[in-house]
């Protein structure tokens, strides 16, 4: 492992300055971390992560594996750079570099169950109040410009309370010049139809000449990319999977796809490498792609289910209709609707568009838009969780890109300035 890791750090290095060899070197910190899914996107955008917070174990061991170059801090947020604190005092020595001055971009998503629409949606829901600790890094590490990822429903969430909160609070903490926009990840590459709320903001003692909205507008006008299919994404994927845990051999392919190019281990995209890409694999594997098991009497009752249909679509002496969301196949030729952590309780709402089973981990993954270097694990159970809670790593690039922009412009007016 150590070999494998410090050949990936080594390799995304690399890359990172062939990027940036025309540009300054950006450094950043991730909060809410998760799988690494924004991590992901942020470093295909040129910046270097400095530190990672992250709860959760299980995402916190997918995490160490593809992010071996970046120090994570695995525990509460609530801890993380307070020096008072005796749960910070074991690990603030790895954290030297995380201070004022050295940051120039704060990211992450606070825990969305509190506002999601598949969720009660309570309001006094402490994870609600999570945004808080983002705020008070923020304050703490007072980097340049900031990326705050969420659902949409936080905007709408007691007549827009939540989202007047959250203004106040990045106000109240030097940034005043601060947007939200929901964006939409199949406009950049991704082959979902994932909305995801964005807050961007600006230091208030940085002008960066523009509304933050108008600036983010335009930024992410210039990232959009040609939409993406479900067969674009998995189409090269075997029928066949994994009995338990074990990679398989890769699949050929020759279908034309430019998001598989930036998916498939052996070929070169736009943004990865195929070299990266298996170095990150740790060979010519296919990994994760295994999936819940089907009861035959269950393959018969999706066998019934046309291209992007659901259970409503079904005889009424096969489904009596109740749950008309409980079956329903993905449709091979539009992007997939959202890709949920609910997956890992039940697949049924994930059927393959070709085949009589569930999509598998791998299948899921590429519906994110992970590569297939990235590999998951710990269970399978919390592997298709930490899929379902993560941002979109092309969606994190085209969002890092324009937090890029905003630093290169601001950079550029300070050297104007003197």
């Amino acid at each position: 492992m150590p070999l494998r890791g410090s050949v990936v750090s080594s390799l995304y290095s690399r890359r990172v300055a062939d990027q940036q060899s025309t540009g300054p070197s950006y450094r950043a910190v991730s909060l809410f971390s998760g799988c690494g899914g924004f991590c992901e996107g942020v470093r295909l955008a040129g910046f270097d992560t400095l530190a990672a917070v992250e709860l959760d174990r299980f995402a916190a061991q997918t995490y160490r594996r593809n992010f071996p170059e970046v120090e994570l801090f695995e525990g509460d947020v609530a801890h993380f750079l307070r020096q008072e604190d005796p749960a910070w005092a074991p690990h603030a020595s790895r954290f030297g570099g995380v201070a004022p001055g050295k940051v120039d971009l704060l990211f992450g998503g606070p825990p969305c169950q509190g506002y999601s629409q598949i969720g009660q949606r309570v309001l006094d829901d402490p994870r609600n109040a999570l945004y808080a600790e983002y705020v008070r890094v923020l304050t703490t590490l007072r980097p340049r410009v900031f990326l705050m990822e969420n659902v949409p429903n936080m905007l709408l969430m007691a007549k827009g309370m939540f989202k007047r909160q959250v203004l106040e609070a990045f106000a109240e903490a030097g940034y005043s010049n601060v947007a939200v926009r929901v964006v939409v990840a199949s406009d950049y590459g991704v082959p979902q139809l994932r909305r995801r709320a964005i807050f961007f903001g600006v230091r208030d003692e940085d002008d960066l000449g523009l509304d933050a909205g108008d600036f983010l507008d335009k930024t992410l006008e210039q990232q959009r990319q040609p939409s993406v299919t479900v067969r674009d994404g998995i189409g090269d994927l075997p029928e066949r999977t994994a009995e338990h845990y074990e990679p398989r051999r890769y699949p050929d392919s020759s279908r034309a796809s430019d998001v598989l190019d930036e998916l498939r281990l052996d070929r070169d995209g736009r943004w990865y490498t195929a070299e990266d890409k298996k170095a990150a694999a740790g060979g010519h594997k296919l990994h994760n792609h295994h999936t819940k098991q089907i009861l035959q009497r269950r393959k018969n009752l999706i066998a019934l289910l046309a291209p992007g249909a659901k259970g409503d679509s079904l005889p009424k002496d096969v489904w009596n209709g109740l749950r008309p969301e409980k079956w329903r196949r993905l449709h091979p030729d539009k992007p997939a609707y959202t890709i949920l952590a609910q997956m890992h309780r039940d697949l049924s709402e994930w059927v393959h568009p070709d085949f009589q089973r569930w999509i598998t981990v791998r299948e899921a993954a590429r519906l994110q838009s992970f590569h297939d270097g990235f590999v998951f694990e710990s269970s399978e159970w919390q592997m298709l969780k930490q899929i379902g809670n993560a941002v979109p790593p092309l969606l994190g690039r085209a969002l890092g890109a324009a937090a890029a922009a905003a630093l290169d412009r601001l950079a550029d007016q300070g050297a104007a300035a003197v």
